[in-house]
């Protein structure tokens, strides 16, 4: 069963401080980790460009794990197109930059009269492996399927997709393969006061630190800017006769 946390977290890679080796006869020290909060936001259709960047910077085997088959530009492209805000949801990650470097699709069904599943799908650039960003946008899209009283997550993937997999075994979920591909099911549990109040915290703390990103951006921009036509103008000057 997925349960709710204080925060969307996930843990701190080590830092560059050497370890100190056991002396003999003792026992190694138990690593700690201190947990840091990932910003996870709604992805509304005013990000559709950043996601098609997203998607069609994966390099090919990515693509072929992520899609169940080896999709090229245009099919990529379309799935962006396609992408129904309204329905689904779509859960981002964003780096200082303002980069999309994971996202993760909600797909609610298509039927009105089926609300008891959802499927799930997930992507990470190669530069952001490792930070188990995959694994929090899962607890983060279990928790919205929940609280839209969805009462069972669904994973397609491909049998050799071991990352996803493993993410949806780490959740609790059932995993039933069926030759090269693999089916993933989670049971949710009921939306609760906690879930909501956790929902609508999460989402707030990623909203303030996509807006705290973008006026990052735009003066490191504008001083970038500003940067440059000093250098134009010092060139001229330096260019003009005495």
């Amino acid at each position: 069963m997925v349960e709710t946390s204080d925060l969307i977290q996930a843990p701190l890679p080590s830092g560059s401080a050497p370890s100190c080796a056991p002396t003999e006869g003792t026992a190694a020290p138990t690593e700690r980790r201190t947990p840091v909060l990932v910003p996870i936001r709604s992805l509304g259709v005013n990000h559709r460009g950043r996601i098609a960047r997203h998607l069609l910077a994966l390099e090919p085997h990515d693509r072929y794990l992520r899609f169940g088959f080896t999709a090229n530009d245009d099919q990529v492209q379309r799935y962006a197109d396609s992408l129904n805000f309204e329905r689904d949801e779509i859960f981002g990650i964003y780096n200082r930059r303002l980069e999309l470097i994971a996202m993760a699709h909600l797909a609610f069904s298509v039927d009105s009269k089926l609300t008891v599943g959802a499927e799930f799908g997930v992507s990470v650039s190669k530069s952001a492996r490792g930070r188990g960003y995959g694994a929090r946008l899962f607890d983060r899209a279990a928790m919205h399927a929940r609280n839209e009283g969805i009462s069972r997550l669904f994973i397609y993937a491909l049998s050799e997709n071991a990352a996803m997999l493993k993410i949806a075994r780490n959740a609790g979920a059932t995993v039933v393969r069926d030759g090269s591909e693999s089916e993933a099911h989670l049971q949710l549990q009921p939306a609760t006061f906690d879930s909501r109040l956790t929902e609508l915290l999460a989402e707030q703390v990623a909203q303030t630190d996509y807006h705290i990103k973008v006026q990052a951006k735009q003066f490191w921009d504008v001083l970038a800017g500003v940067q440059a036509i000093r250098r134009d103008v010092q060139e001229a000057q330096r260019s003009c006769p005495k």
